[in-house]
Formats: structure tokens, C-alpha cells, sequence
């Protein structure tokens, strides 16, 4: 069956949206998916968001039939707007967050573990499965709506950060193949798709908008993440066109950080009214905090708002503890707390308070976004001071409140030599759904041609090599890392790989280490690196795998140089070519689209 749609999907922190284009137009038509979904036990609603929550419910719940579905009957489990509700009903109960969680490398991402600190009685899900129930749940949606096209046979962009590290996209993967989409999906990073929903509304109109030279920086500040994203406006053949300059690095800062913030404020209020909360009533106040920031900031919220969590002692069962807010001091703590005015040279703050930390989600220790601009942009300016955008293009919830773009534009204004702030571009109407409908509009120009934005892999790429020598015990042998793939690689390229001889172990499990660099962009292939900073290289997850054995060498290990290709999809193939045989070895790792294979 041949795919008669291109579904853009945005598996997103707080809400996850699917939008679609018939292939078969000459133009591109774009829609959402009305998806059907529990409102409240037993009552079905259609709506173009799904809120990425999942609500594990009770054997007695379960039984009802009160979350049933048409699709399904009896389930453990609900996703959408009945599981965010009962996040502040039931928060021990509630996932939310669970994309943060696959980028979070000191857990096992594929074992139960959300909800997190639940109680032993609660059952739990890996955040693998968390994703898997989200993207369940759409392709069920999708197929119910159209059974003549179901989705494993369509053309699927799915979007991910464009931070997210090779590992965090093979657990998306992993988790898309497993709710039935096809293996030849695509990941595309979300800041890109903005930029491509943005094209799709503008058409032709984009080349008067922007001239050769302008520099386009995306900001994406979603529930959990912030994502930067730098494009150049270059020139080939006559036809100006839009080249990616640049991506930030993963940042666990967002809305879920400032509804903590309200829900801390929140709390010092209920505390002086002589109600302290518990853990749980701390849980349930953040989730009641979200809520209301959003009714707050958007443009025809209320002036105020109360906010009210279920009480807990003796005297409270069955009762709330309520308190009210209003629209200046919640604009205030947001704006300033999460988008501060700073200096073009201020860095973030990253030293933690104390020398213990909870194994948690690794949220920013520094949640000024401005800051953390400042070190991006500083990171990608060569000999400037700063590589100050002329045009900017927001994106992500946080952004449907005016306030955080408006001090957004005053604090570049205030970094650039002109004093003049980057012109805004028009955002789409409605920022929940821009992501998946930039991916649908993605998929349908790759086929049926349009503008794409050009720039080759994101980061330069690297080997990890152990070097010889005499052991220490205790102490591990030097590392070198040698580069394998350069900044802007095209995809469709490959290079073979200067280098002394290197031993590959055989036959065996081996532990191969990888890294890569988003800003050592002058490297080339065969650079060896014998010592860098944290913030220069950063280190993937690990790839384990055992190579079979060279039948030609009677050796557990055989000398090889490399050779790497970019594929025409994006994957990263590193081969390992025997210097004393006909023997090769790939490795395969995602640098854009995909995850690691071996």
C-alpha cells in the first residue's frame, strides 16, 4: 500500500499533536487530528491536543469500563486530558514529563520507574512505555479516522529536541516502532520544524522577509525543554536558501519549571495562612499551578485566579485549602525569574547547592533562559563578542504569553551594537500545534519538492581510543578521541579517515565511547583530541556490542583505520576496514534522524 498522507507527529513534553497533508496536492494542505480521548472517567471528547500524561489506574477502575475506549476496553492505564486532570487529584498515580526522562542518561529509560518516588503499591511503566502509550493512542486515533490509509503505511516525520543525544532518539525510535509505525520514519529536530510550519504559512512570501546575511535564531521553550537553534540565510545558484548554523545543547528548563515556581510561591502563601503542605499536597499543588499559569497567561486570561489543593489533616478530609493569585505577580515571577535582563558576557550559574543530589530529572541549576542564550550564542561567534540574531522566530507554549517574547527581543536589543532588536518573525496562529504541522509540511516538500533547510550533521563527531601504556591500579588508561566526523558532513558523503592503525577488539562483548562537539566546528577527520574541557566534548551513551571474530586473523583483535559515511537519511556509519585482511565492520549511529544501531 502506498502512503497517501505524511503524518507530522509532535511527541511532546505536555502535549502531543498529529497533523497530516494529502500527498497527492499540488500545494500543501495541512489539518490536525481531532483526536479522541477521555475528558473525565467515561466521557469521550475530540480534541487537537493530547496532553502527554498518562494516569495508571486502579484494579477498580480498570474494571468499571469508565476508561474504556472505542478502540479498546478495560485498560490499566489512561493518556490525554483525564490523566492530566488527575495529576493534581492523584499525582503519585500520574506520569508526566516522560520525554524529559529519555534524555536522562543516569536511569534506565527502559525499566518502571514513573511514576517517580510512587508508592511500592502503584504499578510503574519505563519512560519508553510512557511514550509508546502517547504514540499509541494517536495511531489508534488516526487509524479509527481513517481506515483506508492506516499510519504503519503512511509517510511519518516524528519530532524530537533538536538536543536530544543519539540515545534519547533510539529510545523514541524504539518507542514509535513499537506502537506500529513504520520502520522509515523520520526524526526531525522540533526548532526546524517551527521553521518549516513558518514556511508553510508564508509560502513564496519568506525571500521578502529575510535577505542574504540575516541570521534566524529559534527559540523553542517548551513544558520541559529549551531548545536553541541558529539558521543563516545563504545563496546558491541565485536563490537564497536557509542553512543551520548551529544547535544548543540539551536543556531541562521550561514550563514545568515555572509551574514550580508558582507552586513554591504558592505554598509560602498557604504557609503563612497556617496551612504548611505535605510532599503529596506539594505534587498536587504543582500540577493545580500549571493549570492556572496557562489560564493566566494567556491573552484574555483572568486578573486573578484561585488555586486550590485537597487538604489532609484531621480536620480538612474531604476539604481544600484555597488561596488566589493574580495576573502582575505571576507575569512578574515568570518574566524575571525565567527571562531576566542580562549581559551578553553573564553565563549560567551551574554549581549545585549541596554535594548530594536526588537521582532525578537534572533540571538546570540556572533556569534564566537569557543566560543560557548568552552561552549559546557566544559558544557559535568565532572572535565576536556574540553572534547576536537578526531575526527570531519563538516557539513552544511558554511563548503563547507575550510578555516572554517582548523581554526576549529587549534583552538581545540590548546585546547587539545597534541597540536594535531582532525583528520577530509571525509565529503560527496557534503554537500547540506549529511543531507537527512544520513536520507535515516537512514530509511533504522531501517528496514533493520545496525549501529544506541545508547544513549537514549538527556536530562534529568522535571515537573514543584507549591508549597504550603501563597500568595503574585503580586509575583508568588515558583517553584520546579522535574525530571521525566533521561539523556540516553532508549527508550522502563519506570520507575514509586518517589515522595510525588502531586495534579493534573481536569475539567479545566491547564497549565502544563515543562523543561529539556542537561547537569545535574547524576539527576534520583524524583530529586527535589528547585533552578537552567539559564543555567542548560531551559524551553519548555508550554502544556495547560484540564484532564477530576475522576468519583470516587468529587474533582477538585486529589493527583497522576507519571510514565514515553519512547516509542519505542521516545515519552515521562507521566502518572499520582491516589493514591485513578484506574484512569490515560497521557501527551505525544517529546523528539526525534516527538512533544508534550496531
Amino acid at each position: 500500500m502506498s502512503a497517501r498522507y505524511v503524518l507530522g507527529i509532535d511527541l511532546g513534553t505536555t502535549n502531543c499533536v498529529l497533523a497530516f497533508a494529502p500527498l497527492e496536492t499540488d500545494a500543501i494542505e495541512l489539518a490536525e487530528l481531532r483526536v479522541v480521548q477521555l475528558v473525565d472517567a467515561g466521557t469521550l471528547e475530540r480534541r487537537t491536543t493530547l496532553p502527554a500524561f498518562t494516569y495508571l489506574a486502579t484494579d477498580q477502575e480498570a474494571r468499571s469500563g469508565a476508561l474504556d475506549l472505542p478502540w479498546s476496553s478495560g485498560p490499566a492505564f489512561a493518556v490525554g486530558e483525564h490523566a492530566r486532570r488527575q495529576a493534581a487529584a492523584a499525582p503519585q498515580r500520574t506520569i508526566g514529563a516522560a520525554k524529559s526522562w529519555l534524555c536522562h542518561s543516569r536511569v534506565d529509560r527502559r525499566q518502571p520507574i514513573l511514576p517517580w518516588n510512587a508508592p511500592d503499591e502503584v504499578p510503574k511503566i519505563s519512560p519508553v512505555t510512557a511514550a509508546r502509550y502517547y504514540l499509541d493512542h494517536l495511531v489508534a486515533a488516526w487509524n479509527a479516522e481513517h481506515p483506508e490509509a492506516p499510519a504503519a503505511a503512511q509517510r511519518v516525520v516524528l519530532t524530537v529536541p533538536a538536543s536530544f543525544d543519539a540515545a534519547a532518539r533510539e529510545l523514541t525510535h524504539e518507542a514509535a516502532l513499537a506502537a506500529g509505525l513504520p520502520s522509515d520514519l523520520i526524526l526531525l529536530e522540533e526548532p526546524q520544524a517551527a521553521v518549516y510550519a513558518w514556511l508553510a504559512a508564508q509560502g513564496d512570501r519568506w525571500r521578502q522577509q529575510l535577505r542574504l546575511g540575516d541570521r534566524l535564531l529559534v527559540c523553542d521553550v517548551g513544558g520541559g525543554t529549551t531548545d536553541l537553534t541558529l539558521i543563516e540565510v545563504t545563496e546558491a545558484d541565485g536563490e537564497l536558501q536557509l542553512r543551520r548554523l548551529a544547535v544548543g545543547n540539551h536543556l531541562l528548563v521550561g514550563g514545568d519549571n515555572m509551574d514550580l515556581t508558582l507552586a513554591y510561591h504558592v505554598a509560602q502563601q498557604l504557609a503563612h495562612q497556617g496551612h504548611p503542605l505535605d510532599p503529596w499536597q506539594t505534587v498536587s499543588l504543582w500540577h493545580a499551578c500549571r493549570q492556572a499559569k496557562e489560564a493566566m497567561l494567556s491573552t484574555e486570561g483572568p486578573e486573578r485566579h484561585t488555586i486550590a489543593v485537597l487538604g489532609r489533616g484531621s480536620r480538612l478530609i474531604g476539604g481544600t485549602l484555597a488561596t488566589e493569585i493574580d495576573r502582575t505577580t505571576v507575569q512578574r515571577l515568570l518574566v524575571d525569574g525565567f527571562f531576566p535582563p542580562c549581559a551578553v558576557g553573564d553565563r549560567p550559574q551551574r554549581r549545585a547547592a549541596s554535594g548530594f543530589r536526588e537521582i532525578g530529572l537534572p533540571y538546570e541549576h540556572d533556569t534564566a533562559v537569557t543566560r543560557h542564550l548568552a552561552a549559546f550564542l557566544a559558544a557559535h561567534a568565532g572572535d565576536r563578542a556574540a553572534l547576536v540574531p537578526s531575526h527570531l522566530l519563538v516557539n513552544g507554549g511558554v511563548f503563547k504569553a507575550v510578555p516572554f517574547a517582548t523581554r526576549l527581543r529587549e534583552v538581545l536589543a540590548s546585546w547587539s551594537a545597534s541597540g536594535e532588536a531582532p525583528r520577530l518573525l509571525a509565529a503560527a496562529p496557534d503554537l500547540d500545534h506549529a511543531v507537527a504541522r512544520g513536520a507535515a509540511y516537512y514530509g511533504w516538500a522531501k517528496q514533493r519538492g520545496g525549501v529544506r533547510i541545508r547544513g549537514g550533521v549538527a556536530r562534529s563527531y568522535y571515537i573514543g581510543i584507549e591508549t597504550a601504556g603501563l597500568a595503574i591500579p585503580g586509575a583508568p588508561r588515558p583517553l584520546r578521541a579522535l574525530c571521525v566526523v566533521p561539523f556540516g558532513m553532508e549527508e550522502g558523503t563519506q570520507v575514509d579517515v586518517p589515522s595510525d592503525e588502531i586495534g579493534l577488539v573481536l569475539g567479545e562483548a566491547a564497549h565502544f565511547r563515543f562523543f561529539s562537539s556542537a561547537v569545535r566546528k574547524a576539527d576534520q577527520p583524524g583530529t586527535v583530541l589528547e585533552s578537552w574541557r567539559d564543555e567542548e566534548l560531551s559524551e553519548t551513551d555508550a554502544l556495547e556490542a560484540e564484532l564477530p571474530l576475522d576468519s583470516a586473523v587468529d587474533q582477538p583483535y585486529v589493527p583497522v583505520r576507519f571510514q565514515a559515511r553519512i547516509t542519505e537519511l542521516g545515519m552515521f556509519e562507521l566502518w572499520c576496514v582491516s589493514t591485513v585482511s578484506d574484512s569490515r565492520w560497521k557501527l551505525e549511529f544517529s546523528v539526525r534522524e534516527e538512533g544508534p544501531l550496531c
